[in-house]
């Protein structure tokens, strides 16, 4: 181990408990100045979110959003690349799973319309992607700034469909009709008995989330073009200089990065609204980044990344009810302070932490 670099229990398991533990260690102080007790407060975060059948389902529910967006971001990161489009690209993914739904429903079973929605969101989060993908590589425009200004775009489009073009005939809401039974996908309730999640809308898409952090895994670690988008996000120069292609390596990525976000339109249009509705997304593709930051890009790290941001989804809205004082903008602010320590704080306590681990000078070579 060189000097300076940590050993990998430190680096992905220690560092990341540490944030996490300072985040909440911040946000019990703020309970506190508020009067109520920080330790009251965690027990029924904890409860809300784990303690009975229905809380677990919500929490399963949310984390399979954050898994799909931050394996989107995560992608995005190896390859150098900060992907900050995920909300713009999960709303127009949406699109995708609608039009496979409103097509097909009324004709065929769930599990044949399944697959083209899958599809569907796919191509529309990748196509959503690919522009700014194409003007980071041809042209230098920084994709951070491109995918925040497609995030407005894709809002605006989507505004604009659901009033003029896709409203149900006769409504004056912006959205489409309900989906039939072939444009649903079941609950995990519906398809084992042993489940038990009360009425919460945990899917099948949960279970295509975990499959595509397989995928990634694979596709990352385990092919030739996953050595090349790392190789390129560690050293774009030796990369070029050993022959990789940079713009098709930002293009091929930026357009897996996006249909993974699209996909997460899955697990709320096709698996829990059952219709495309206005700001769907409620920020998930924002939430991504930090479910990556924590998850340290890797599938594994992630899915625990997420199942953390469910409970705290899940258990807050718990905390605020049984808690009037901790309101639910309370819960953000801890949320953010997760965020916070996550990402913008990332390296607060590796400096110490190399200091311990890592030796303070390396022994001299003695002469034969």
């Amino acid at each position: 181990m060189s000097a300076g670099q940590l050993p990998r229990w430190v680096d992905y398991g220690l560092i990341p408990l540490l944030n996490l533990a300072a985040a909440f260690l911040v946000s019990g102080l703020v309970v506190l100045l508020i009067g109520e007790n920080p330790l009251e407060a965690v027990e029924i975060l904890l409860w809300g979110s784990l303690g009975f059948g229905e809380g677990v389902g919500f929490t399963l529910f949310y984390a399979t959003n954050f898994i799909f967006t931050g394996l989107a971001v995560a992608v995005a990161f190896h390859a150098g690349l900060f992907n900050i489009g995920g909300e713009g690209q999960a709303y127009v993914g949406g699109l995708g799973v609608a039009l496979a739904c409103l097509a097909l429903d009324q004709y065929v079973p769930w599990w044949v319309t399944m697959p083209v929605a899958v599809i569907g969101a796919a191509l529309m989060g990748a196509a959503w992607a690919f522009i700014p993908a194409w003007l980071q590589a041809k042209r230098g425009s920084h994709v951070v700034i491109t995918t925040i200004m497609f995030n407005f775009i894709a809002s605006s489009l989507m505004v604009y469909l659901l009033v003029n073009v896709m409203a149900k005939p006769g409504s004056m809401q912006p959205e489409t009709r309900t989906f039939e039974e072939g444009g649903r996908l079941p609950f995990l309730n519906d398809l084992q008995s042993w489940f038990d999640f009360g009425t919460a809308p945990v899917n099948l898409s949960l279970i295509i989330a975990l499959i595509a952090c397989v995928l990634v895994w694979v596709v990352i670690w385990r092919t030739r073009l996953g050595y090349e988008i790392r190789s390129f996000g560690a050293n774009a120069t030796a990369a070029v200089y050993a022959g990789m292609s940079p713009v098709r390596i930002i293009i091929v990525t930026m357009l897996i990065s996006g249909g993974l976000s699209g996909m997460m339109a899955l697990n709320e249009i096709m698996g829990s609204q059952h219709r495309l509705l206005i700001e769907f997304v409620a920020g998930y593709g924002f939430v991504g980044i930090a479910v990556a930051l924590m998850g340290r890009a890797h599938p594994v790290g992630i899915v625990l990344a997420a199942i953390l941001f469910g409970m705290l989804y899940q258990g807050g809205a718990e905390l605020s009810f049984e808690k009037p004082a901790i309101t639910r903008d309370m819960i953000v602010v801890i949320q953010g302070l997760v965020i916070l320590f996550a990402g913008a704080l990332e390296n607060l306590f590796r400096p110490a932490l190399v200091r311990i681990f890592t030796p303070s000078r390396v022994p001299a070579v003695q002469a034969g």
